[in-house]
């Protein structure tokens, strides 16, 4: 039996996933530090080519494995198809039990993709909701960067031919790519 772990940030400990997966009997365990959204996972790729006829593959829970129901049954098909079980600790899925591990399976699968289209629903509603309040309401993304105030200081600082792009940029805290974006077309050349 082989174990794999994943976190989504070097700021979160694998520790919990660790221990529960020793206390099960594990000898080795892989761990990735990415977000389950990516496609590259180097040592989920390395337990998975690691795996054989008649290993079984456990994870503490089924959203550390997969990114999606889609991307769990086909793993899982995947496994099933070189004679390779799997198990999830938290769920007790177990996939060597016969019918009875593959529809638990399917069934937490199904529940944990219903779960984030609700939590995308909530998030779309919320946003649209804001955006029918106008500006009292909150606007969804990232707050500006550059204010009217920063770019009449970068465009002063710019017009005096002392200050490039660059240092412009810096003097009012913005990236150069940023400062290019909110000057108009053809104000300056780029140094």
């Amino acid at each position: 039996m082989l174990g794999y772990t994943r976190v989504s940030i070097t700021a979160q400990d694998p520790a919990l996933q660790h221990d529960a997966l020793t206390a099960a009997g594990f000898y080795r365990v892989w761990t990735d530090t990415a977000s389950g959204a990516l496609a590259a996972r180097p040592a989920l790729d390395g337990v998975l080519t690691r795996l054989g006829s008649g290993d079984v593959l456990v994870v503490w829970r089924l959203d550390r494995l997969a990114r999606s129901l889609r991307h769990l049954l086909a793993l899982i098909d995947d496994l099933d198809s070189r004679g390779v079980g799997f198990r999830s600790l938290t769920e007790s899925i177990d996939t060597t039990t016969a019918a009875t591990g593959r529809l638990v399976l399917h069934l937490f699968g199904a529940v944990g993709e219903f779960e984030g289209d609700l939590l995308a629903e909530r998030t779309a509603a919320g946003l649209q909701a804001a955006a029918v309040r106008g500006r009292r309401g909150r606007r969804g993304g990232r707050p500006a960067r550059m204010t009217p105030a920063k770019l009449a200081t970068a465009r002063a600082l710019l017009a005096d031919g002392q200050h490039c792009v660059a240092k412009a940029a810096a003097a009012v805290g913005v990236s150069r790519a940023t400062l290019y974006r909110s000057l108009s077309a053809g104000l300056v050349k780029r140094r």
